[in-house]
């Protein structure tokens, strides 16, 4: 079998207002902007990275911005929750910094020791005593915990415990190691405030393909390498005969090139990034987009 894969590498999902969204998790939240983007099958819609201070991977939390998508309904088939580690002690400063703000807690923060370099905390606007070093974990909700909990044994997670219809399974890794899987019955929606994907990190090109031939052998039906200029990506979805991960889009992501590619660390998300195929239409795409309190250029 290939290398166990250690983590969460990154979180996607989707919002109708990129503005609020922006001042949400840069500034209640503490998290950098490490990237601004556009989605790469659609160059009219921002594709926004929040991440510690160099955008270390388990740390990612990146949205969409499809101004016209109605509201989701989370249910089976997506990501369900997101959780982010914070130091021990350090639940009490965002309870009331949430009250304070009249925040409705919709995501999850856990506490929890990190191992020294996993992450780099951002504290720009949050202290370093209580700042977000990453991701704890998921929660997939699905209608068959089976499937999903044998693909993720043979991605190298361990069942740890189950509590009515929520099982845990952890892997062996310092960040976003740790996935719920919660049975349910109601029905997901896509749509602004849901998850698009959760990505796995498969933190070698070597390690990727050696999984993407797993899935493959597996019954499953996984894409081609795409290469995302900051990371490499496999994309693929269960609800086969052959494999059922319970319609959760999954994706693999190297750790590798980073998100200092083509910015320095001091100046990420500062200006906007473009895949070179787009640059030609940079003047147009800027005015789609409109403006960001980041934006530099």
């Amino acid at each position: 079998m290939p290398t166990p894969v250690p983590g969460v590498h990154h979180v996607t999902a989707i919002t109708a207002d990129a503005r609020t969204n922006y001042d949400f998790y840069t500034d209640t939240l503490g998290l950098r902007m490490v990237k601004r983007s556009v989605n790469q099958d659609d160059p009219t819609a921002y594709h926004l990275f929040y991440a510690d201070e160099r955008g270390s991977p388990g740390t990612s939390m990146t949205f969409f911005e499809w101004e016209d998508m109605a509201p989701g309904q989370v249910g089976a088939g997506q990501v369900g929750v997101t959780a982010f580690r914070v130091p021990e002690g350090a639940i009490d400063y965002w309870i009331d910094r949430f009250d304070e703000r009249g925040v409705d807690r919709d995501l999850e923060l856990v506490e929890g020791a990190t191992p020294d370099g996993a992450s780099d905390p951002w504290t720009a606007a949050v202290p370093e005593a209580s700042a977000i070093r990453g991701f704890h974990g998921v929660a997939l909700f699905v209608r068959n915990p089976e499937p999903t909990a044998e693909l993720l044994t043979t991605m190298g997670y361990e069942q740890r415990a189950t509590d009515g219809d929520r099982r845990r399974l952890v892997a062996d890794g310092d960040l976003g190691a740790v996935v719920d899987l919660v049975r349910t019955d109601a029905s997901g929606q896509q749509g602004s405030g849901t998850v698009h994907h959760v990505a796995f990190r498969t933190p070698t090109d070597e390690e990727q393909a050696d999984w993407r031939d797993t899935l493959l052998d597996l019954g499953f039906q996984p894409s081609p390498v795409i290469d995302r200029k900051w990371f490499h990506s496999v994309y693929f979805r269960g609800g086969s005969e052959v494999a059922d991960t319970g319609g959760v889009l999954f994706e693999l992501a190297t750790h590798e090139p980073g998100y200092d590619v083509d910015e320095p660390i001091e100046e990420l998300g500062e200006s906007l990034a473009l895949p070179q195929r787009f640059e030609s239409m940079r003047g147009n795409v800027k005015r789609a987009l409109g403006p960001l309190p980041v934006d530099k250029d």
